[in-house]
């Protein structure tokens, strides 16, 4: 039996509700026995993720015709622009039978309407166990699973292992104290490196910090939301992760904007011995520059009080649309491609983790020390952002960037986060 929630409505109260807001099998059998013959399913898939995913697509469409007999329509999506996209196709009701959808985009298109609730369907499959609990987590609201996980990266620390050798700081730091006895052995080791930078405009380098402290950037309490980041311990964390750049000089004036990819091309100068950045980054250093791969290492972003930290575990899930005719061929697709050999492949191919533990386990077991230390952190730490509807509104005024980047600017970091706290609130009750 296929669940479905028809929530939105054709024409004007449908609009509204989707008012625009800033933002294990193989691969030949998806485990279903749904008769497509003559059929078409459409899905939209995400532009620039995978290089590889022309081929990917024809086998896929291959894969699913022999298993349904159904036609499989595959349109490739610019992810710029696509939340409006996505917005108008629910609006009208033209939307793809499934999607990628991002995990932060999820609880507003659920909400709204645009999404069927798969929960029945996940766990008639037999698929409940075994998945990724922080991807699990992103698709859910209000306890209904909109989304199967496909795919998520993960932010650690990676490192070069000359540069900390030299400074004879090369291992995992156990909390704190110890990162920080690093960053400033590192600093007094050489003035010229930037032992740490502090991108004040990468939120999800500063989020492990405030999750660390055992901080929150928001809660739900009977089902209001509200902004907890201006809370003690969130505080904390904010406070010791932009001390870094503001009394430890682990960082420069410039860095007080940066985004992670400024981080990168420092860190690919070796002016940087170690930084923040994502699961995906060392395959594409491996790629364009063999010789500093060669000295890469990778360390879990520590809490307070522990080695490791939560961490944004930022992907994609697979949604089927509530106006879907065909809700039974959709979700044979979903399942295709989220478990088995699709899920591993795109995973290989993007270098991204899988969304189930099972295929994890192939991708970490065939990868390398780096690829454990990532898993490491995603498995034990991965954390989503508020699942609330209001999250994309709060993504798409910067609030959590502009907090940040007003403590680098000398802003206290308690009247910064009292700030960004009655923004959000705003946006929780509108």
């Amino acid at each position: 039996m296929i669940a479905r929630r028809h929530v939105l409505a054709a024409g004007a109260a449908g609009s509204a509700a989707l008012a625009l807001a800033a933002c294990g099998g193989d691969s030949g059998d998806s485990g279903g026995e749904v008769d497509g013959e003559g059929k078409t399913i459409t899905m939209w898939l995400m532009e620039g993720t995978n290089a590889s995913a022309d081929t990917y697509i024809e086998e896929l469409k291959a894969a699913f015709a022999e298993a349904t007999g159904a036609t499989l329509d595959v349109q490739v999506q610019p992810w710029e622009g696509a939340h409006d996209k996505f917005v108008t196709a629910m609006a009208g009701g033209t939307g793809p039978d499934v999607a990628e959808v991002g995990t932060t985009w999820v609880p507003e298109f659920a909400d709204a309407g645009g999404l069927d609730d798969l929960t029945e369907d996940i766990e008639a499959a037999g698929l409940t166990d075994g998945m990724v609990e922080g991807l699990v987590e992103a698709g859910t609201l209000d306890g209904v699973m909109y989304g199967m996980p496909w795919y998520a990266g993960v932010r650690s620390i990676l490192g070069n292992r000359d540069m900390l050798d030299e400074a004879g700081v090369n291992s995992q730091p156990q909390n704190w104290d110890e990162l920080l006895t690093m960053i400033t052995t590192l600093e007094e080791h050489n003035s010229d490196w930037i032992s740490f930078p502090v991108p004040g405009a990468s939120i999800f380098s500063a989020t492990p910090f405030i999750w660390g402290a055992g901080g929150e950037i928001a809660e739900e309490v009977d089902g209001v939301w509200s902004a907890t980041i201006n809370a003690p311990e969130a505080v904390e964390g904010l406070t010791w992760y932009t001390d870094l750049a503001l009394k430890h000089n682990s960082s420069t004036a410039a860095a007080t904007t940066w985004v992670e990819t400024e981080a990168l091309a420092e860190f690919l100068q070796e002016k940087v011995p170690m930084f923040i950045t994502g699961s995906w980054v060392p395959a594409t250093i491996r790629q364009d520059n063999p010789e500093l791969a060669d000295k890469l290492v990778a360390f879990t972003i520590p809490a307070k009080d522990s080695p490791v930290a939560p961490s944004f575990l930022g992907g994609s899930l697979m949604c089927r649309f509530t106006e879907t005719q065909e809700p039974e061929l959709a979700f044979e697709l979903i399942k295709l491609v989220t478990t088995g050999d699709f899920a591993t492949r795109w995973a290989e191919e993007t270098n991204y983790f899988p969304g189930t533990i099972e295929a994890m386990d192939e991708v970490v077991a065939g990868g390398d020390e780096l690829t454990a230390v990532f898993a490491q952190q995603m498995t034990e730490g991965g954390k989503t952002v508020p699942v609330t509807p209001a999250w994309g509104k709060i993504e798409g005024a910067k609030t959590m960037s502009t907090l940040v980047g007003t403590v680098l600017e000398g802003t206290p970091v308690q009247e910064a986060a009292d700030t960004a706290a009655t923004e959000m609130d705003g946006f929780f009750s509108e």
